[in-house]
């Protein structure tokens, strides 16, 4: 039996005696215990959908999270492997136990990103057993009552400058409506990010804001997700969608330029920001946390001023500091960065991409090893008490 049967098999029967703190054979969160099925497949599941959604906005909805974390380095793999895909950047098959440990800290949000290109034929018809393996994971998040953020991630087949953007949307749109069809029945606790950081790749603008072209792109192709999803049927017409400008950058430029379809009210604006950029993403910057620096508070009064204080609500999908072997510094920036976003209310995703050592971007938390821990417990623990 794979691995990732068994972990399910043996979650589902610690749900069903109560092991799994939480999540009973037959509770609110839809998670169901062994024998309950009618197949053996359906008896792995540990969550079933109700088919119901609560009609809140995302600025409610957006009030119910607290700290989040990444599922980085694994669906997002690229690559023409299959199923494999999810241990080719990293080791360790996906658990429910991971998502539990999530919870037992207080992370209440799980953002799933996912690479769709390489599992797609040439009609952009996605793989099943890609897709079920995408569904057992967003389950896992479900069965513990996690906020779990479906996205589109490492898509190396559109570009926004506007040239191919006719067959760009085509398979936008064809992976969406695949997608909104797996998961209609799936109440709000399951978010859809249409894009990750739509952005002109290997040019001189990749990261520096694009340009009024590429910006404008990006909201076209924003626009084919959300009207995909609202027209796909099921609870995708109340589905909350975060919506996000050219690279997820946080330039001004960049969030001002986003455009969020008018009269929807479960609209949450996607960004990305790894700051101080150099302490926390630059491998060869500086190792040293300065806490008077400007680039933490810039960040979260742009967001309060273009988004908060109009009530339209943001998520932070990815942030965090790589390993230079400085845990005291990451500890005091973590704790004035979510400081920050506590008080306007947006929720922060911590990046972790299963990496602790050597010189690239060592953003590891979590050691996924059965059974899963934490690498720094110091920095969960200063997370927590934020929140405390």
């Amino acid at each position: 039996m794979k691995i990732k049967k068994m972990v399910a098999l043996l979650a589902a029967a610690a749900l069903s005696v109560g092991l799994l703190s939480g999540c009973g054979s037959e509770d609110s969160s839809g998670a169901a215990s062994v024998g309950e099925s009618s197949s053996a497949a359906e008896e792995e599941r540990l969550y079933t959908p109700t088919g119901e959604i609560k009609d809140i906005s995302s600025w409610e909805l957006v009030k119910e999270m607290r700290y989040g974390w990444n599922l980085g380095n694994t669906m997002d793999a690229t690559g023409k492997n299959g199923v494999k895909n999810e241990t080719t950047w990293q080791s360790a098959e996906t658990s429910v136990f991971m998502v539990q440990l999530l919870k037992e800290a207080g992370f209440n949000v799980m953002r799933v990103p996912v690479s769709w290109g390489d599992h797609m034929d040439e009609n952009y018809k996605v793989d099943e057993a890609w897709m079920n393996r995408v569904r057992e994971i967003v389950d896992y998040g479900m069965a513990n009552d996690m906020y779990v953020i479906l996205n589109t991630h490492h898509e190396e087949w559109y570009f926004p400058d506007g040239k191919d953007k006719e067959q760009d949307e085509a398979q936008l749109k064809a992976l969406w409506e695949q997608i909104c069809e797996e998961f209609k029945d799936y109440d709000e606790h399951l978010i859809f990010e249409g894009l990750n950081e739509p952005r002109l790749r290997g040019t001189h603008k990749e990261w520096s804001g694009g340009d009024k072209k590429s910006r404008e792109t990006v909201n076209e192709y924003e626009r084919v997700f959300y009207d995909t999803v609202r027209n796909s049927g099921g609870n995708n017409a109340k589905r909350h969608l975060m919506i996000t400008g050219y690279a997820a950058s946080s330039s001004r430029d960049c969030l001002r330029a986003i455009e969020l379809p008018e009269g929807d009210d479960k609209l949450i604006v996607s960004v990305h920001a790894y700051l101080p950029y150099s302490f926390a993403l630059d491998t060869k910057g500086t190792d040293e946390y300065d806490p008077n620096n400007s680039e933490i508070p810039n960040l979260f009064s742009t967001l309060d001023e273009l988004f908060i204080s109009k009530q339209i609500p943001v998520i932070v999908g990815e942030f965090g500091s790589v390993n230079k072997d400085n845990l005291e510094a990451r500890i005091n920036c973590v704790t004035d960065y979510l400081t920050a976003a506590k008080e306007l209310g947006i929720p922060c995703c911590w990046w972790d991409n299963n990496a602790v050592a050597g010189g690239g971007e060592n953003f590891g938390l979590m050691d996924r090893n059965l059974p899963p821990a934490w690498y720094f417990p110091e920095i969960v623990d200063a997370i927590k008490k934020v929140y405390a």
